[in-house]
């Protein structure tokens, strides 16, 4: 009887082989933080043989884990979607965080995120409301950001001045303006609301009024996980 998918996958990784498990983890890793990626790419950036990085691609293309496009670029596969989508939809921070995100956009108009920490130092979007302007930030749901040097990082670092908002420009991303405060809870902080909009829009008037907003929406869901954040001091310093 062929093996199914799960079957196969169990065998090409290696349940004994821990390095097998990991290289595979790393070329899904990898397909994923990357719209598409080619068999090269994906083989540099694992640092593997292109004869092992497509073993283990075709392994993940069966089970779903990797889907791959009419020029041969691989991708996130509808399996690992639905997985992520699930994850997403269980997480009870991004339930009762969504409401605020809605509330921010209301009032900015600029495209509203909610950040979580993750692997290797770096911060994974994990839920955002559109902003109502025709130049806006579009989804970032599942990009991950390196920490450092970022609002976003410094905002789940507890990097924050005493105005409780963290606002950079054009680090993030070129022309890009980003906002950001922290969620916390009783061990800590647990996540990070922001804001992402042109610069042109976002002058330092507007940065500030965005900032307030931003820390007053953390400030709110910070007192509803039991943990209220401490109010503002320098609603000017803002550490930009």
């Amino acid at each position: 009887m062929p093996l199914d998918a799960e079957e196969e996958f169990a065998i090409a990784t290696g349940s004994t082989s821990t390095r097998t498990v990991d290289r595979a983890l790393l070329l899904l890793s990898e397909v994923c933080e990357q719209e598409s990626l080619s068999l090269s790419e994906c083989a540099r950036r694992a640092h593997l043989p292109a004869s092992t990085a497509l073993r283990l691609l075709r392994t993940l293309e069966r089970a779903g884990f990797v889907s791959r496009n009419g020029e041969g670029s691989f991708g996130a596969g509808p399996r690992l979607i639905q997985l992520g989508a699930t994850a997403i939809g269980r997480n009870t921070l991004v339930r009762i965080a969504t409401p605020a995100l809605h509330r921010i956009v209301a009032a900015t108009g600029e495209s509203a995120y909610l950040s979580m920490r993750a692997a290797r130092d770096s911060a994974i979007y994990v839920a955002m409301v559109e902003g109502t302007h025709s130049v806006r930030h579009t989804s970032w749901i599942g990009r991950t950001v390196p920490m450092a040097g970022l609002a976003v990082g410094r905002a789940l670092m507890d990097d924050v001045p005493p105005s409780g908002y963290v606002a950079e420009r054009d680090r993030l991303e070129p022309d890009v303006t980003a906002i950001a405060a922290p969620v916390r809870h009783p061990g800590g902080v647990a996540g990070a609301f922001s804001v992402l909009g042109p610069s042109y829009r976002i002058d330092d008037n507007t940065m500030h009024d965005y900032g307030r907003i931003v820390a007053q929406e953390a400030r709110l869901l910070s007192a509803q996980l039991g943990t209220p954040n401490p109010p503002p001091t320098a609603e000017q310093d803002t550490g930009t």
